[in-house]
């Protein structure tokens, strides 16, 4: 997917989000539930205006920044590499929170359902693309498994992300895989990448002391 195409496709899906908040501004309740515990359930609110705009106004932020943050990478020429997978990437990661304001949206107008449970195959699709974007991504600043390592040798980065890749799309399987077993959801959804998480650190530091010392 080009780069202007992805983010046309990106910014079409904000003003979606932003539409569908004054589409149904008038069928929520003065106090919108706005945050789910472990268990799917709602545990906090907020008031509806603030509850409609949160989620659009963050992901139309953080598509600024994702599309600036390759052009002031120090290393973009490496960032060309991969660039048409960081494309497509944000494009997925805008759609992921178009899906959770919409849950929002539906939970706020009656529709009840484990929060965790439906969030999770949607959790799993963006863990397992960030998986396939982890076996191609160069070294960058921005994007990646960046520790003090990785970014001072091009061998230990592209060691740590050879691991990575496999990591990320079992924690990807296994996020989706929440939805058969919702009492365990959370830990499948957040416990593989925290786990990958530690063990690429550390996998980065041991690579570095071997190849340099």
């Amino acid at each position: 997917m080009k780069g202007r195409k992805s983010y046309f496709i990106a910014l079409a899906l904000v003003v979606v989000s932003f539409g569908l908040s004054a589409y149904f501004y008038p069928r929520m309740p003065g106090q919108m539930a706005t945050h789910w515990n472990a268990s799917g359930a709602a545990d906090g609110t907020m008031p509806k205006l603030w509850g409609l705009l949160l989620l659009p106004t963050l992901t139309a932020g953080l598509l600024v920044l994702l599309a600036a943050l390759p052009r002031i990478d120090p290393l973009r020429k490496n960032v060309a590499a991969f660039r048409e997978y960081y494309d497509l990437f944000v494009v997925l990661f805008v759609a992921f929170m178009l899906y959770v304001h919409l849950l929002t949206i539906l939970w706020n107008l009656g529709y009840r359902f484990n929060f965790t449970t439906v969030l999770a195959p949607a959790m799993g699709v963006l863990f397992y693309f960030i998986g396939a974007l982890m076996n191609r991504v160069e070294r960058n600043w921005f994007v990646g498994i960046k520790t003090p390592w990785t970014l001072s040798n091009d061998d230990v980065w592209k060691k740590t992300h050879t691991r990575a890749g496999p990591l990320f799309k079992l924690a990807g399987v296994l996020a989706v895989l929440a939805v058969f077993v919702p009492q365990y959801a959370i830990y499948l959804m957040v416990g593989p990448v925290l786990l990958a998480s530690v063990y690429l650190t550390v996998y980065s530091y041991v690579e570095y002391r071997r190849v340099t010392v």
